[in-house]
């Protein structure tokens, strides 16, 4: 058994890996996409403002990882960095090479579309729709669903709710498959405040319904991420027959994909990044009618992920690069722009605590010998 002795813990002995049951084949009962993350050339430039330097075949090494277990893949979404150091010029590139490798291999595939190329601070609402058609067609070309971000250009221009629904109305109807919609809470972006016209979730929400009713026939779903279990259900409630609800709540995600007598979410989630294997097993124990196995692979996960998404929440990509670096999905713990610096030593000492707690390190003594390495690394002595 492997230990470790670690800081303001003392020696922990880490669990064994527990096996999983993982067909290869999509859940049936949900349909779910993991947010996933790039993975930065150790040697490329990857400072704050400079161009992000992207470890192409690592990255795309990743997704197939993904794909392999079933999952979707939604990429160039904010997991991978979109506004906090993947510029639009990389970002454009990952989709391209996203799509050919989901092509390949029969991959789902959604990715997002933004405005973030946009250089003017105050831009015309012109100037947003055509941002983001520059995008769409790039998506469609990869032969990806559209995920019709949240934009910080549109939510900086926009004077009321009616200009958010011209805008997406636009997008939608010219769109060449269904799209899915993106709420995305200021938690996970402070630029976000009052999407839809207002600060008041109420009539943001009634916006949002509005949007949806009107296009019912032209949208997959919308993906949620407010973190508030309550109102998503209510959302999800509230949506004409055909549209899904995409949760993107890291914190109550087990209860709304499982949901209830009226219904449930699906899942375009940040966590299952980290979660894969685990969310896999669990979604198919679902499948299965197996609630109970469900329940036991997803509720130790929770404590993770809610730390994992703490205050300041848009730092969470930096959590997530370290799990992939603890678990082997790459070699080194750098990001695109720095943001490896995004997160504290504390704040990474319990995330690996929480992660072997969740069953998440398939190899203990990897992990370990990683952890360790950072904590010297960081003037760190247990």
């Amino acid at each position: 058994m492997t230990e470790i002795l670690l800081p303001g813990h003392g020696p922990l002995r880490l669990r064994d890996p527990e096996p999983l049951d993982l067909p290869a084949h999509p859940p049936r009962s949900r349909t779910a996409f993991a947010a996933a993350h790039v993975v930065a050339d150790p040697l490329g430039d990857n400072a704050p403002g400079a161009p992000a330097a992207v470890d192409w075949d690592t990255t795309l090494a990743f997704r197939h990882h993904l794909w392999s277990l079933g999952l979707g893949v939604a990429d160039a979404m904010d997991t991978a960095q979109r506004g906090m150091g993947l510029d639009w010029p990389a970002t454009r590139e990952l989709i391209t090479r996203s799509g050919a490798e989901a092509r390949a291999v029969g991959g789902l595939l959604a990715c997002g579309v933004g405005t973030d190329q946009l250089a003017s601070p105050a831009p015309s609402l012109q100037e947003v729709t055509a941002a983001y058609e520059e995008q769409l067609a790039v998506v469609e070309a990869a032969g990806a669903r559209p995920i019709l971000m949240a934009s910080r250009a549109l939510a900086a221009t926009a004077t009321g709710p009616e200009d958010y629904l011209t805008v997406y109305g636009g997008l939608i109807r010219q769109s060449g498959r269904p799209v899915i919609l993106h709420w995305l809470g200021e938690m996970f972006d402070p630029a976000l405040a009052g999407y839809w016209g207002s600060t008041d979730l109420d009539r943001a929400t009634a916006t949002v319904l509005d949007l949806i009713h009107a296009h019912a026939d032209r949208i997959d779903g919308i993906k949620v991420s407010l973190l508030d279990a309550d109102r998503e259900i209510a959302l999800r409630r509230a949506l004409p027959a055909g549209v899904r609800l995409y949760t993107g709540d890291d914190f109550h995600y087990p209860e709304l994909i499982k949901g209830d007598e009226l219904g449930h979410s699906h899942a375009l989630l940040g966590v299952f990044d980290p979660l894969a294997r685990r969310a896999a097993a669990a979604l198919h124990a679902l499948d299965a009618g197996d609630v109970e196995r469900y329940d036991a692979l997803l509720t130790p996960t929770v404590p993770l992920a809610r730390h994992l998404f703490g205050a300041p929440t848009y730092h969470y990509k930096t959590g997530i690069v370290f799990l992939a670096w603890l678990t082997g999905h790459q070699e080194h713990f750098t990001m695109v722009a720095g943001a490896q610096s995004g997160r504290s030593t504390r704040h990474l000492i319990e995330l690996f605590r929480l992660a072997d707690a969740a069953g998440l390190l398939p190899d203990p003594e990897l992990a370990a010998d990683r952890m360790r390495a950072h904590l010297r690394l960081a003037g760190v002595t247990a």
